[in-house]
């Protein structure tokens, strides 16, 4: 059984914004659930209620009303709130007090600085005003190549109420990756940076961006964030003006967001303005639990989702903070310094990040550090080890709750994670969403708990995909999502959903090793072999039936059989005798995403003798160098 780390006391149940909701519900509609467990079945089980109730809770303003909630009811091709038309930024300015604080941002340029909603309503007003100039109007594309700062929520914010489509990659992305993103959106303006900083170390990226310019065209619009000048000269307009926020049909695009490209071209994943909006206020509010004295931190760059879900929270009464560069500049403890200086009190990172601290020795209170204002962590990116959740409990305290996450780009939210009145398990997340019918698919396709089966979803949400771009007759969106189980959801994940409503992420379901007919997601394989503290990174891989784990040491650890035989021992115990593998091997580092993830598909690729090119883009990756080793590895014969 795992172990009881945190449950909410009754003072933090009854203030928190999920209880409100449902004492609405039962105020206003006679919903009545006494528990977590039977808000979430109600909402699954009556969705054009539950989706009703959230438009309602949370005032959205429908320019035309609609006329239903859920018309088609199929996947792909639901229809939500048909006839309605809205603007997703209107509701982020809406009611808003000028002198109050938006957004606390910092980076490796920049010392610790405010801006209130009267200072993002003006620069979101200048920007707006030199977008129409240029052209821009409703359904033209906008592409940013800007880092994580207050300029370029600007810009977002800029875009969608013009109801132009908004797209971004971090600046850290090389060329070929951005060039293969937003070439398939042809848009009418490119945004884009002359250089950042990170590490210390200034990148100028002039010549990248006029080559990225190039190919994708439009008109290119720099703003001076490494020398500091600003805007281009007469872009931005009068400081008087205000902004426009043109209703839109619930439909139309809101931004554009990708997978990661390890194999191909990325997916161009198109969201709604409706979908997204109806789904970061659950789930911002309600999940996340955003009260007006929180100040919402999460460690991303603008070419994760997480951005875009950090956006999300202006969707609350709470401010949101930023930071743009190394999590390890000056210290390994950067960030935990930042939200000291930020009262931070929803501290976001990925399980990654979390890793890293575990292995690097950081101590989140050390250094006079005493995050008083600190009340919650949340965590995604890939599955957070047992020994991780562990770490948060015993470097933060009981009284912090963590809520770890896991969802994805397509749907730009979490599928389970976060609840504010349930408990928090050893290595497990708290719940399933509201509106989110989650369900673990045996081989047979039944639904099955205490088990692990495929992450499928049974019903439409708001937040999926109206299409993927240039894919008018939905046949990729189809293969991608749909292909398996027709009509439902696959996600390409293990689950297991707990006997008491929790849920277990194992890996990815196309990484999947097989043995002797006992499937293990490799998250668990790697959850033994970390929990070692010489091991810093791991990756494994199922090569026809042969399994080789590659491991990244710390520095002055030597690899030699006595390792090797705790590693193969770490793996019997925890995972299963058939799952030791067949060769440990040490290697330099292993590939990642820019997001974390690990190249495990892309490298089982190489090791079979694909060319490297094919199955992975290099500028999609945060360590494009890990690859090379691979490469010679299987050049060399491998095995």
């Amino acid at each position: 059984m795992a172990r009881l780390l945190w449950e909410p006391s009754a003072a933090f149940a009854q203030r928190t914004r999920m209880g409100a909701y449902m004492r609405w519900l039962a105020a206003e509609h006679g919903v009545r659930a006494a528990t977590y467990d039977e808000l979430w079945r109600w909402s699954v089980e009556d969705l054009d209620a539950f989706w009703a109730s959230i438009a309602e809770y949370f005032d959205v303003r429908f320019a035309q009303v609609p006329l239903t909630v859920l018309g088609r009811r199929e996947m792909p091709g639901a229809q939500w709130f048909a006839g309605a038309t809205l603007s997703h930024p209107e509701h982020v300015f809406r009611d808003r007090d000028d002198d109050a604080v938006a957004i606390r941002h910092a980076s490796e340029l920049r010392p610790l600085r405010e801006l209130t909603w009267g200072g993002l309503r003006v620069q979101t007003a200048q920007i707006q005003a030199g977008l129409r100039a240029l052209g821009v109007r409703r359904g033209d594309r906008v592409a940013a190549y800007m880092p994580n700062i207050p300029e370029t929520i600007a810009a977002f914010l800029a875009v969608a109420g013009l109801g132009a489509i908004w797209s971004s990659c971090s600046p850290d992305f090389g060329s070929r990756a951005v060039v293969d993103r937003f070439a398939q959106i042809e848009p009418t303006v490119l945004l884009a940076v002359d250089g950042y900083r990170y590490g210390g170390r200034d990148h100028d990226r002039r010549a990248v961006v006029e080559e990225i310019h190039e190919q994708v065209g439009g008109t290119l619009v720099q703003l001076g964030y490494l020398d500091g000048s600003g805007w281009q000269a007469g872009f931005l307009g009068p400081p008087d003006a205000t902004p426009t926020f043109e209703a839109v049909p619930f439909e139309h695009p809101l931004w554009i967001l990708y997978s990661s490209g390890t194999t191909g071209l990325p997916k161009a994943i198109v969201h709604s303005h409706g979908g997204i909006l109806l789904e970061h206020l659950k789930k911002l509010n309600l999940h996340l639990d955003a009260h007006e004295d929180d100040r919402v931190f999460w460690f991303t760059t603008t070419g994760w989702m997480m951005w875009n879900f950090l956006v999300g929270a202006l969707l609350t009464p709470a401010s949101i903070v930023l930071y743009d560069g190394s999590p390890a500049q000056p210290s390994p403890d950067r960030l935990w310094d930042l939200a000291e200086e930020a009262g931070v009190t929803c501290f976001g990172c990925s399980a990654a990040y979390i890793a890293g601290c575990m292995k690097g020795g950081v101590s989140p209170r050390a250094g006079g550090r005493e995050l008083r204002a600190l009340r919650s962590v949340g965590s995604t990116g890939s599955p957070l080890s047992a020994d991780g959740f562990r770490w948060i409990y015993d470097r933060l305290g009981d009284d912090v709750w963590l809520f770890s996450t896991s969802g994805g780009t397509d749907v730009c939210t979490a599928f389970v994670g976060g609840c504010p009145l349930e408990p928090v398990y050893e290595g497990e997340l708290q719940a399933r969403s509201l509106g989110c019918d989650v369900r673990a698919f045996d081989e047979r396709g039944r639904s099955v708990i205490g088990e692990v089966g495929e992450l499928v979803i049974t019903q439409p949400m708001p937040s999926m995909p109206v299409g993927f771009w240039d894919d008018p007759d939905g046949a990729r969106l189809r293969e991608a999502y749909f292909d398996t189980y027709p009509g439902v959801w696959r996600h390409g994940d293990w689950i297991e959903i707990t006997e008491r409503g929790g849920a277990v992420i194992h890996g990815r379901s196309d990484a999947t090793i097989n043995r002797g007919g006992v499937r293990i997601g490799t998250s668990e394989i790697y959850g033994a072999v970390l929990a070692l503290g010489e091991i810093l990174d791991a990756l494994a891989v199922d090569v026809d039936g042969w399994l080789a784990l590659f491991v990244v040491l710390r520095e002055g650890v030597a690899f030699d059989d006595e390792l090797r035989a705790r590693i193969a021992r770490r793996v019997r115990e925890d995972c299963s005798p058939r799952h030791v593998p067949d060769d440990v091997l040490e290697a330099p580092e292993v590939p990642r995403t820019l997001s974390g993830k690990l190249l495990e598909v892309p490298v089982k690729r190489i090791l079979s003798g694909a060319p490297a090119e094919q199955v992975a883009s290099r500028d999609s990756l945060a360590n494009p160098a890990a690859l090379d080793w691979f490469v010679a590895y299987a050049e060399r014969g491998g095995r």
